[in-house]
């Protein structure tokens, strides 16, 4: 079995997308060694994980022009292998390959994105997802939506969890902890509902005056929709850290009162699965997708409502339920592991090898 991996996602700010991509490619090099092949674009950012995987840089071209062109002629010069694409686009005229998409919340919230990104989105997904021989997608709710949006039979996708590096692991830091705050890890995308985060901690700082917010991520992404967060500037309790090393990260999540991620939809949702690594409690939105990777192992607030989200913030400052809630995190994080995961893919690649 010979495979070529779509590795343009070492252009692009690591996400959870690329996370999921990262990880598997790393699975994948390791079992499959000299029969596979990852090939990107010029313009790498991630130039260390590009060397661990031995990428072969291709083409002159960028971004989805790069996929469309570069990459297909070099498929076609090398005898047309089996293609794998770990984040959601793939050249449109090649059949012989494998796609990955995450989830279809462009379809579902398209107010959330800039005009550009539905105008390829919505173009390439639906065409891909019927081309493909397989898709992968990471949550079973993933999967029912894939299906019922773009009319994709049952036994074509495969789910794949994501799951969190083993290197993500708990690390105190007294002074953090002496801060008492809450944490979340969001975006200008609409659908990660930051400003119900904002607006809830807002009035609970009215009576809660020595808790603090930090906010971490990307807060200029492009892709997004224009999202006005002006009027939560003036609070000094809120604090946006912007993006952070994976090391400064888990320092915030492990000394944090607990983890808020109230999203209004998600294929899976990394961000709670590396807070409960790190031994967090974690409050998330009342979604189909959080029930099904997180089960009891969370406190549930509706995406909608802020008084509620207020609620379960003083749950947590009255109450001491962080031992218990750590507990059940660990023990739903346990369930996903990226060596379960890489597997998986890789029997899915031979079945698909196998058939060609």
């Amino acid at each position: 079995m010979k495979v070529v991996v779509n590795a343009r996602f070492l252009t692009q700010p690591i996400t959870g997308v690329q996370r999921f991509a990262i990880e598997i490619s790393k699975i994948l090099k390791k079992h499959l060694q000299n029969d596979i092949i990852f090939v990107a674009p010029k313009d790498i950012i991630n130039w260390e994980i590009a060397s661990e995987l031995d990428v072969k840089i291709i083409g002159t071209y960028k971004s989805h022009i790069w996929e469309q062109i570069d990459l297909r002629r070099f498929l076609i010069k090398n005898n047309s292998p089996l293609l794998l694409n770990l984040c959601n686009t793939a050249p449109l005229f090649y059949r012989n390959n494998v796609i990955t998409i995450h989830d279809i919340a462009f379809e579902v919230y398209p107010q959330t994105y800039s005009k550009k990104f539905l105008l390829v989105y919505k173009f390439l997904i639906p065409k891909l997802a019927h081309s493909a021989k397989k898709i992968i997608t990471v949550s079973e709710f993933s999967k029912s939506e894939i299906m019922k949006y773009y009319n994709i039979p049952n036994d074509k996708i495969e789910v794949i969890y994501n799951a969190v590096s083993t290197e993500f692991q708990e690390i105190g830091n007294g002074n953090l902890r002496k801060e008492r705050y809450f944490l979340t890890v969001s975006s200008l995308n609409y659908r990660k509902n930051l400003k119900l985060v904002l607006k809830a901690f807002t009035i609970l700082n009215n009576t809660e005056k020595n808790v603090r917010l930090y906010v971490v991520g990307d807060l200029d992404n492009k892709s997004f929709s224009k999202y006005n967060l002006h009027e939560f500037e003036t609070n000094n309790k809120i604090i946006f850290l912007g993006r952070l090393s994976d090391e400064k990260l888990m320092e915030y999540y492990s000394n944090s009162l607990a983890f808020i991620y109230p999203s209004l939809y998600e294929g899976f949702g990394i961000p709670p699965l590396e807070a409960q690594r790190c031994k967090a409690p974690v409050i998330v939105s009342d979604i189909p997708c959080f029930h099904e990777i997180f089960g009891e192992s969370v406190i549930y607030t509706h995406s909608e409502d802020s008084n509620q989200l207020i609620d379960k913030m003083q749950f947590v400052l009255k109450n001491n339920i962080r031992l218990e809630q750590i507990s059940k995190g660990i023990e739903n994080e346990n369930n996903y592991n990226w060596q379960k995961s890489g597997k998986k893919l890789l029997k899915l690649l031979e079945n698909v090898d196998s058939n060609i």
